[in-house]
């Protein structure tokens, strides 16, 4: 079979390469095409367009650089349409995905989508155009087999990729010595990996080093910068940088302070007490507030339905209030109400392979 899969970002690329695997084993014949990134590269087939040049977060930046975007849309439409795969996959990234899943479908390309649109979160009446214009429906958050029912809608569960990240995953048990980081307990910061992320949390995060002088600060870095570009924000001797080593840093963390997004869950899966920041441009946010209509920001809290982690967004966002939040789950009874909380939180996620099970599905259905 002929796949086509889109990724427009980093996450998207690690579960594409994951299902691009298992999708080798399940059909031996398949072959590739896509937008995505190294991960996927890794993999085989021809990588169309890198997500480094796709990525755009929030309101304003998409505005700014619409052009680019409009441009994105018009070369994937075309390559598709000039290769005309068997089945056109998805993945996440629903602002772009979206449009191109119309198109597929008015063209008679089947479509499957894996890592479900999170509509639930605002404009919920989306349901209806995903259901016109995707064939297959793959959800890897629990609540949102409900949330669909709803619709009328019938979708799998396969699980959570980062399941099968953290099961894959094997602790280095240098790590600490090679980073020399033997001495002190750890206390782990996860800024995101996109520039805008970076530049908004990182001071933030780095503003209560002072605060905890008998702990070592580890900035878990994006690949896609140097050290250089980290060393900007840094000014006190107890923060040390690590690239690619996320799991490996939480695997010794004590406590993470996270920007919101992916990395919340992967921090609660270690099971790391962690404060969730959130820092937004000033109209994103405003027109956020509009429109998005959850209670909460981190996936965490989302699938438990109450607050298991503190979020603290905006103005909130501000060092006092992470030192108070933070020092509240490196001891004591915050700390203990939160793991238990964990605990619950990796029964209701299930087992791993969603990528086996999703790569299943997809083969089974186009053999139907």
């Amino acid at each position: 079979m002929n796949y086509y899969l889109v990724a427009g970002e980093a996450s998207g690329d690690l579960h594409g390469a994951n299902l691009m695997k298992a999708l080798k084993d399940k059909d031996p014949d398949a072959s590739f095409r896509y937008y995505g990134g190294n991960k996927m590269q890794a993999e085989g087939g021809v990588l169309k367009k890198h997500y480094a040049d796709m990525a755009f977060m929030g309101f304003t930046e998409v505005l700014l650089n619409l052009r680019t975007i409009l441009k994105n849309l018009k070369a994937c439409k075309s390559d598709i349409l000039e290769h005309r795969p068997d089945v056109l996959i998805l993945i996440d990234f629903p602002g772009f995905n979206l449009k191109i899943a119309e198109f597929a479908k008015d063209n008679g390309i089947k479509v499957c989508y894996y890592i479900s649109p999170k509509v639930w979160a605002w404009n919920q009446k989306r349901v209806l155009k995903i259901k016109k214009v995707i064939d297959r429906l793959y959800c890897i958050l629990p609540f949102e087999v409900n949330f669909y029912k709803k619709w009328g809608m019938d979708v799998d569960y396969v699980g959570n990729p980062l399941l099968d990240e953290k099961a894959h995953f094997s602790p280095d048990p240098s790590f600490r010595e090679t980073y020399r980081l033997d001495h002190k307990e750890i206390i782990a910061l996860l800024p995101g990996s996109r520039k805008q992320e970076i530049e908004r949390m990182l001071p933030d995060m780095l503003s209560v080093t002072k605060k905890f002088p008998n702990y070592h600060f580890v900035v878990a870095a994006a690949p896609s910068f140097d050290a250089g570009y980290y060393k900007q924000f840094i000014s006190t001797s107890n923060v040390t940088l690590v690239f690619g080593q996320t799991y490996n840093l939480l695997q010794v963390a004590k406590a993470a302070l996270v920007a919101s997004g992916t990395a919340t869950l992967e921090t609660a899966l270690f099971h790391v007490p962690q404060v969730v920041l959130y820092r937004g441009g000033t109209i994103s946010v405003a027109i956020a507030k509009m429109l998005v209509n959850i209670r909460f920001i981190s996936l965490v809290n989302l699938i438990m339905d109450k607050e298991v982690v503190k979020e603290l967004i905006q103005e909130d966002c501000n060092r006092q209030n992470i030192i108070n939040h933070l020092g509240s789950i490196l001891e004591g009874n915050g700390r203990i109400r939160m793991l238990k909380d964990y605990e619950e939180l990796s029964a209701r996620m299930g087992s791993a392979g969603a990528s086996e099970r999703t790569a299943g599905l997809i083969v089974s259905y186009l053999k139907d």
